[in-house]
């Protein structure tokens, strides 16, 4: 009897290598992402004020449906979609990188590159910034059992008074849970994408990988990029005008020295 032969045509193609870094990495990269900037300041905070300028619009709309609330939240979503919004950085990077010249479509051009699986990669970062601010909201419902406080003093009486302990305590293992699963999935996902023919899952994969691999620096990474961020927001946005195009040049050259280049 003849016997059918088993073929792999089926089968996922392999991930790509993941490379062992240490923990002096994450500040390699932030000093190439400044160098980045530095070489094309232009480009690069011209990107930077278009966040200062989307915060605001947003911030502005909370405040007149007085939803201020959801400011906290909403910004601290920066850590979760900040991977995606940095699409046209890595490719700014990238053009650096070979020298090449630089326009102000890059974002358009990085999309381009591989516009299906990046706007897949996009929907699940919105669902889980979706799924964010279902878990602030019903943390702050459970906990936050006093009457709702003003913009002026609602730093003060939710987070400094020490009346809702419980409610800081949930909302940080609930926040950092999610912060944390959503760093491991994306940290080279978008410049994988960006950089290489590949599919979100595959993406996704070897985020995880590079980060369980090196939990120790991109530890160290993940926590300087929330630095970054937070010192943006409390500076009431314009940090970010620098903050976002650094942390987004930088983090082409974490997916460069983390994932084995295809040749």
């Amino acid at each position: 009897m003849g016997q059918t032969a088993v073929t792999d045509s089926h089968l996922p193609p392999p991930l790509p290598e993941v490379k062992q870094i240490s923990l002096d990495h994450p500040w390699r990269w932030l000093e190439a992402g400044w160098q980045d900037l530095r070489r094309a300041p232009r480009f690069s905070l011209s990107y930077g004020a278009f966040f200062v300028a989307v915060s605001y619009l947003l911030t502005i709309s909370l405040f007149n449906g007085s939803l201020f609330f959801l400011v906290p939240p909403l910004a601290a979503g920066y850590f979760l979609v900040e991977p995606l919004l940095g699409v046209g950085l890595y490719q700014m990077s990238r053009n650096l990188e070979r020298s090449q010249p630089l326009e102000f479509c890059q974002a358009l051009e990085a999309w381009n590159a591989n516009r299906v699986h990046l706007s897949a990669f996009g929907l699940i970062l919105l669902f889980i910034l979706l799924v964010w601010m279902m878990a602030a909201n019903l943390v702050f419902a459970l906990f936050f059992t006093q009457p709702m406080p003003t913009w002026e003093n609602f730093i003060p009486v939710v987070f400094l008074s020490g009346d809702n302990i419980g409610f800081v305590i949930a909302g940080t293992l609930v926040g950092g849970t999610i912060a944390m699963f959503t760093f491991a999935v994306s940290a080279v996902s978008a410049p994988m994408l960006m950089d290489r023919q590949v599919d979100v899952i595959t993406a996704m994969r070897t985020s995880l990988n590079a980060v369980l691999a090196n939990w120790r620096p991109m530890l160290l990474w993940a926590s300087l990029i929330a630095m970054f961020v937070g010192i943006g927001i409390v500076t009431f946005y314009i940090g970010l005008v620098v903050a976002m195009p650094v942390i987004g040049h930088a983090t082409w050259h974490a997916y460069r020295d983390l994932v084995a280049s295809e040749d």
